[in-house]
């Protein structure tokens, strides 16, 4: 146990009403996620509660009890958090705690790859990896609006489903298929245009070669990593499986790689994680976007709520109730 946190100047206080739970936290966890603070330590990067005092939030006073969503630097999974001023937004009342808790990380990283760092138009050709899951339903959203063609990768007939629900077209089960194979049948030489990449490795290689001329691929996760281990040879394996790239095989193909770590973003430029929480909690105002709950948890059931999220059983986000 810790002590509630005292008010510090640019942050606010939040009395946290539950938290949400991202991959991150089970590479956490596991010793896996190089950011994340030695172990023991409490994880977690969202939490949505109410204002403990007056605060300021993008030039206006809130008063106390304001319901809050709030990204944190890990400690996400206790009664109270701390929370940079600029990483707060206030939420409606009837907003449901899953949908909210997804705002802060897995829509504010799909709004970051989909929004900021790639331009999407419609007609492009779209794959979105692990499609099933917070970020990538996320970024099925984001992408519907933009009326481009969605390819999406599932494990599970359920899953598919699910995706096409969602807006993905061309949906691809890849226990079952090669996305490679199923792009290259779709689209000849011509290739994809954008790869949202969460899962690194093999995945990221092959979604690089599945690239046409122009295309960009965002990487933003190793999910794959967490299969692996942190044995020597597990990480190699990992490394090797990226491959290895040239500058002049980019510039000769006019092709682009993006790295996105929203941690990083949110500790170097503040400023564009408050820019991306205020978009995604007004597209959700608005009814553009609408976060898929995938299970909610009490406190007390933290490991069964891993175990839910790590075996991969999860579509959409998964919530935890103080």
């Amino acid at each position: 146990e810790e002590e509630i946190p005292q008010p510090q100047a640019g942050h606010i206080r939040v009395e946290v009403e539950g938290f949400g739970i991202n991959f991150a936290d089970i590479m956490a966890r596991k010793g896996l996620y190089q950011d994340a603070p030695p172990t023991p330590c409490v994880v977690g990067y969202e939490s949505v509660g109410r204002t403990m005092d007056d605060s300021m939030i993008d030039g206006t006073t809130v008063p106390a009890g304001t319901r809050v969503v709030a990204f944190s630097r890990f400690g996400g999974y206790s009664t109270h958090v701390l929370a940079d001023e600029r990483a707060v937004q206030p939420i409606p009342e009837e907003m449901p705690l899953g949908e909210a808790l997804a705002l802060a990380v897995q829509y504010c990283t799909a709004y970051h790859c989909a929004e900021e760092r790639v331009s999407v138009f419609p007609e492009d050709h779209v794959l979105v990896q692990a499609a099933a899951g917070g970020v990538g339903t996320a970024l099925v959203q984001l992408l519907k609006r933009k009326g481009c063609t969605i390819y999406g990768t599932a494990g599970s007939e359920e899953k598919l489903k699910y995706i096409q629900e969602q807006g993905v077209h061309v949906p691809i089960n890849y226990r079952k298929q090669d996305f490679t194979k199923v792009v290259k049948e779709k689209l000849g030489n011509r290739g994809l245009d954008i790869v949202f990449d969460s899962l690194g490795g093999k995945s990221y290689s092959d979604g690089f070669k599945s690239l046409g001329k122009g295309g960009r691929i965002v990487g933003f996760g190793a999910a794959e990593q967490v299969d692996g281990g942190l044995q020597v040879v597990n990480q190699l394996k990992l490394a090797a499986n990226f491959g290895l790239f040239s500058p002049i095989q980019l510039l000769m193909n006019s092709r682009a790689m993006i790295g996105v770590n929203m941690l990083h973003i949110a500790d170097d430029r503040p400023e564009v994680l408050a820019r991306t929480m205020k978009a995604v909690v007004d597209l959700w105002k608005s009814g553009e976007i609408k976060p898929v709950v995938g299970g909610e948890f009490k406190a007390d059931e933290l490991a069964e709520a891993h175990e839910f999220v790590e075996g991969r059983k999860s579509m959409g986000k998964v919530a935890v109730r103080w």
